[in-house]
């Protein structure tokens, strides 16, 4: 019995070894969204872009806001492609962040991450790894990080979805080049739920009322921060 047992044993721990030092495992690269950002590409070298902007970038809400509208006084660039997660904004970052040199940038992601199943801490590690990546190049860059928005069709998973928030939040508190904007002040009902008259039929993504409520909120952080740039 001795042997098998300690056999047994060993096998066990090289498992438990494992799985600590491959905390976050490498998964395939996000080729699904290759084609669009080659069409960033694309119309990067038909057209200039402005230096020094206000770059906006991550998920399918960044790309349904029509920034260029609501933002007209500010040179704007917006490169969102839905259904991404902050680690795929990471892995593109050097293809449609970096090369715009932004004064600053404007971050929504953390949405899909969450509804994929990543851990609070998993989302908060990738935002700290962009802002990473972002000041590593750009040194002055601010980096404004939308909260992740409540909806009532991710409603299960809001709890953990707050504990992420407040980790990017704190995270950001301690740098000056970071601002966190908690989203959800304009996007909650007197009930505590996401208000339906600022979202589309799918209860997930805002409607043009909805993204009033954001644009209300965010042009005075922008201009702030542009000036004290």
């Amino acid at each position: 019995m001795f042997k098998p047992i300690t056999y047994l044993f060993i096998l066990l721990s090289s498992v438990i070894v494992l799985n600590a030092s491959n905390k976050h495992p490498a998964k395939p690269p996000p080729k699904q969204w290759e084609k669009t950002i080659q069409s960033f590409e694309e119309w990067d070298c038909k057209n200039s872009f402005p230096s020094n902007a206000v770059l906006f970038v991550g998920s399918s809400s960044i790309r349904l806001w029509h920034t260029s509208k609501c933002f007209p006084e500010i040179k704007v660039i917006n490169r969102g492609f839905g259904g991404s997660q902050i680690s795929d904004v990471n892995y593109f970052a050097n293809r449609i962040v970096l090369p715009y040199k932004p004064k600053v940038i404007v971050l929504y992601a953390g949405d899909n991450d969450i509804a994929a199943g990543k851990s609070p801490q998993r989302v908060f590690e990738d935002f700290r790894a962009f802002a990473g990546l972002v000041h590593k190049s750009r040194p002055k860059t601010h980096i404004i990080f939308i909260s992740i928005k409540p909806s009532r069709s991710r409603w299960a998973f809001w709890p953990r979805t707050k504990e992420a928030n407040l980790k990017v939040k704190e995270f950001s508190e301690k740098d000056i080049r970071l601002t966190f904007v908690d989203i959800s002040t304009v996007l909650l009902g007197h009930d505590g739920k996401p208000d339906t008259r600022l979202y589309l039929k799918d209860n997930l993504h805002l409607n043009s009322k909805g993204y009033q409520a954001w644009t209300k909120l965010l042009k005075p952080i922008i201009e702030k921060v542009l000036k004290s740039n």
